[in-house]
């Protein structure tokens, strides 16, 4: 896994803009109006092949996304270069499924693939959209539409947006020639003929709606069958004909066994050639370099998104997926896709499908098969029917270099090692075209540690250090930094609940040096304390742990101590559900909305929905429904795995919904079935796995047919692990009493605002939570007040962000300034916890670049803490009290006392 890029190209880049134009616009190019791009890695797959992945936070929202860049200058049709070709055709199955069984042809690989063509989800489960694979057709657009728009890739490699559709013609017994109609399309035609063979990329064929006849060496095989039953798909060599409306099935009717029938189906195009290989999508996004204004269309939401890019040339292809419907990853309109593909330098770019389908795989150097690189939607990857795959010479075999990576490192964390401990490191082979090749290594390192046969890295003594993996003559090497000793160690999750016995989950523990420094501590350099008649628990096999439960039911904690330091950390373990209560509907009058009532419960109060019936035409509903708000947002328990609710029904059909919120806000709603039956019934609705949590109730709804339900007894089914263990810090250096602060060269406060005529005898000035004013300078250190009073995704994130750019820029070219302090008003559901880590991350970079200081102070929190993350003083001053600062911007140690008001 790549390095994450590091910050000292952009804060140059920030520091030198006011001296060099060409800086100045270099670091506008990198944040333009739209956010800021807030980390990236890359990695090279193959020659002419790389995968970018970036963070970037925008006015509204955090957006992830993925792009596989692709120079096809080599040839599609040929034997040598990037091939984008056609994948899937068996039916919905998941991309690395379709993926894994491509056949990419002797002496190729494959590197990568994405999701395809939107497809009949609810029906057939086939594409909209024309397909072609080595430039024949495979199945048409459906029926509808002359053309269809696709992405197709030439032999000579070019690709390019055009519209696909069929000419295709069925000759009847003495020559009578008809159109076809559909060949392999997702739903049949109203009229006419259509013919569907072993190349149906769907799952059952589409409902006939008419007769039917097997055709087999171009001749009838059986008599016309009426309505034939659906199928997977014609067996190799046959064809299904069907027939729809009164001519076409009047002649299909009149054909008897022996005819000869012919069928002919090739692929069209607007305008110039056919092309090799093609899917088909839906929106354009960029036209001749411009983007397009999707908005007020019904398809124009937030959501997650699949795209393929080209340049004006068509040499190089962009597929770009962005995650959505994700705290991390809010989604794209089709707008803002449009204007992202427009910046990536897309002169074209089409929308593929989006939502639960969007799939991004992606191989590595020496690796035998991609990987997911995206988070899905739904959870895990959705099946979908078709996709785009790219595939590459396979190379020689022969070894050319290593890929050197600790295992299971990710982020900030990866190539770090606390004093004391150590990390396995793994070195996979490559040939020169980055294509696997077998040889084992042996290892050395040079720096701040040794590096085992096994390849496992002892850090020995902080500062940078080198692993290198080698085998005659060829290396890899690996940088990694080694931190300081452990001074306190966190488990990645506080508690795990599991619902039964087998049942297993995972953790990891991270330690931190005196320096807030974070890295992984891997299971050889801890010692497990749990109850083993209860619990298993063993290493993972990634540098993590994997608990599982013995019993049915339980609860228990498990205490880990890193063994060179003691530093230790609990988590709590429960197995089990237990039902805990999350709204009884006794206060059933005080939730108020349209259609909603107090009523009879299952036992007391209920609460009664009654769904309207649709407004007559031509303004009907968008769907007729009811629904309650509770008085206040009702907390879910933070383990919960599902909601459950008793459902009196009318047999009406109406259906039950739960309303919750994540913890930032976003909206998710629990569908529950029709209720078809009377009388109560109790109904259990699965939470999915990726909201962030906490949740909480925001409402209860009924919708679909009129019909009136009452609900009852709202609970969640939780696992009882208890709460979870305290974390309790060491007092930081910088907490000093008074005579340390008065040491200090000057002071200042944070507290209340004193009369004027006491002219703060004791600090020479004093922050009171009002964060208007602009960034100043004083006595050789940087303030830079942050207004919280907007959220993260709100605005306020990104206008933060700009600030902290350019005070970095500040303070890093003024030689008289050697620290610069961010003040902020405490306010945690304003920022959210990605722009606080964003924050830590470009002080913590700051300060490792320049060699100066860095420091957060919050004011107004619930209570005093001092400590660091990333090297940074953070430093929370309470409420209602007057906290005392010393500062000397230039000291030798630690540049800040701190007296807790």
């Amino acid at each position: 896994m790549p390095t994450p890029r590091p910050l000292l190209p952009v804060l140059l880049a920030w520091a030198l803009a006011l001296s060099s134009p060409a800086a100045a616009a270099a670091a506008a190019a990198a944040a333009d109006d739209t956010g800021i791009e807030t980390a990236r890695t890359a990695r090279q797959i193959a020659p002419g092949v790389r995968l970018e992945s970036y963070d970037r936070l925008e006015s509204d929202r955090w957006l992830r996304i993925d792009e596989l860049v692709v120079d096809t200058a080599g040839g599609t049709g040929g034997t040598g270069g990037v091939r984008v070709e056609y994948l899937g055709g068996d039916g919905p199955e998941t991309v690395a499924e379709a993926a894994a069984r491509h056949r990419a042809g002797p002496g190729r690989r494959v590197l990568g693939a994405v999701n395809g063509d939107f497809f009949d989800v609810r029906g057939s489960g086939a594409p909209l959209g024309p397909g072609l694979r080595d430039g024949r057709l495979l199945h048409s657009p459906a029926p509808g539409t002359a053309s269809a728009p696709a992405v197709g890739f030439g032999p000579d490699g070019r690709g390019r947006i055009l519209r696909l559709g069929l000419a295709g013609s069925v000759t009847l017994p003495g020559g009578r020639v008809r159109p076809l109609a559909g060949f392999n399309a997702a739903r049949p035609p109203a009229e006419g003929f259509a013919a569907y063979t072993a190349d149906w990329p769907g799952a059952a064929l589409p409902a006939p709606g008419g007769p039917a006849v097997e055709l087999r060496g171009g001749r009838v095989a059986a008599p016309p069958v009426r309505e034939p039953a659906r199928r997977a798909r014609p067996a190799p060599g046959t064809t299904l004909l069907l027939a729809r409306g009164a001519t076409a099935t009047a002649e299909l009717a009149a054909l008897r066994p022996g005819d000869a029938v012919a069928v002919a189906a090739r692929p069209v195009t607007g305008a110039g050639p056919v092309p090799w290989a093609a899917v088909g999508g839906r929106e354009a996004l960029v036209v001749a370099g411009v983007p397009q204004d999707h908005d007020g269309e019904p398809n124009d939401t937030a959501a997650p998104r699949t795209a393929v890019g080209f340049s004006r040339d068509g040499r190089q292809v962009r597929l770009v997926a962005v995650d959505g419907r994700q705290r991390d990853s809010g989604g794209l309109t089709l707008t803002g896709l449009g204007r992202m593909m427009h910046r990536l330098g897309a002169y074209e770019a089409l929308n593929l499908d989006g939502g639960g389908s969007t799939t991004l795989l992606a191989g590595a150097a020496g690796a035998t098969a991609p990987t997911l690189e995206n988070t899905p939607s739904d959870g895990t990857p959705r099946p979908v029917p078709n996709g785009l795959v790219l595939t590459a010479p396979a190379g020689s075999g022969r070894l050319a270099g290593y890929r050197v990576e600790p295992l299971g490192g990710v982020g900030p964390d990866f190539g770090r090692v606390l004093r004391g401990l150590t990390r396995t490191l793994t070195a996979t082979g490559h040939d020169a075209a980055l294509g696997p090749a077998p040889g084992a290594p042996s290892w050395s390192a040079a720096g701040g540690g040794s590096v085992d046969p096994a390849g496992v890295f002892h850090a020995l003594r902080p500062g940078s250090a080198t692993a290198y993996a080698r085998r005659a003559g060829v290396e890899g090497a690996l940088p990694l930094d080694v931190l300081g000793p452990p001074a306190r160690l966190r488990p990645t999750r506080d508690r795990i609940g599991l619902a039964e016995r087998g049942e297993s989950a995972g953790f990891g523990l991270v330690g931190y040096d005196a320096q807030g420094a974070a890295a992984a501590v891997e299971p050889r350099d801890v010692t497990l304390r749990f109850d083993r008649s209860r619990w298993n628990v063993t290493g993972d096999g990634r540098g993590g742990f994997t608990v599982s439960a013995r019993t049915a039911r339980a609860t228990g904690m498990l205490r880990a101590t890193v063994n060179a330091t003691g530093a230790s950390a609990e988590l709590a373990l429960g197995v089990g559900l237990e039902a805990l209560p999350v709204a009884a509907l006794e206060d059933a009058e005080r939730w108020t909305g349209p259609g909603a009532a107090a009523a009879e419960g299952r036992a007391g109060r209920g609460l009664a929905l009654s769904v309207p019936a649709p407004a007559p035409a031509p303004a009907p509903l968008p769907g007729s429904a009811a629904s309650a708000a509770p008085p206040r947002p009702v907390p879910l328990p933070e383990l919960a795995r599902s909601v459950s609710l008793w459902v009196a029904g009318d047999g009406s059909g109406a259906r039950p919904d739960v309303r919750l919120a994540d913890a930032g806000g976003a909206a998710l709603t629990l569908r529950g079935p029709a209720a078809d039956w009377t009388g109560w019934r109790r109904i259990t609705l699965p939470l999915p796995p990726l909201p962030e949590r906490p949740l909480t109730l925001t409402g209860l709804s009924a919708s679909g047919a009129r019909g009136r339900l009452v609900l009852d007894a709202v609970a969640a089914e939780t696992p009882p692990t208890g709460p979870a263990p305290a974390y309790r810090t060491r007092p930081d250096p910088v907490v000093a009493g008074a005579a340390g602060v008065r040491a200090r060269p000057w002071r200042f406060a944070v507290g209340p605002a004193v009369p004027a005529s006491a002219r703060n005898p004791d600090a020479d000035f004093v922050f009171t939570g009002a964060m208007e004013r602009p960034a100043f300078t004083h006595r050789g250190v940087r303030f830079l007040p942050l207004d919280t009073g907007r959220a993260t995704l709100d605005g306020g994130g990104l206008g933060r962000m700009r600030s902290l750019r350019a005070a970095l820029a500040a303070a890093a070219r003024e030689p008289g300034t050697g620290a610069l302090a961010v003040v902020r008003q405490y306010a945690p559901r304003a920022v959210d916890r990605k722009e606080a880590a964003l924050l830590t991350r470009y002080l913590g970079e700051f300060r490792r670049t320049t060699g100066k200081r860095a420091a957060v102070i919050t004011v107004g929190a619930p209570r005093f803490t001092a400590g660091r993350s990333e090297g940074v003083l953070e430093v929370s001053a309470r409420r209602g009290g007057r906290t005392l600062f010393g500062a000397d911007a230039f000291a030798a140690g630690d540049w800040l006392s701190v007296r807790p008001g």
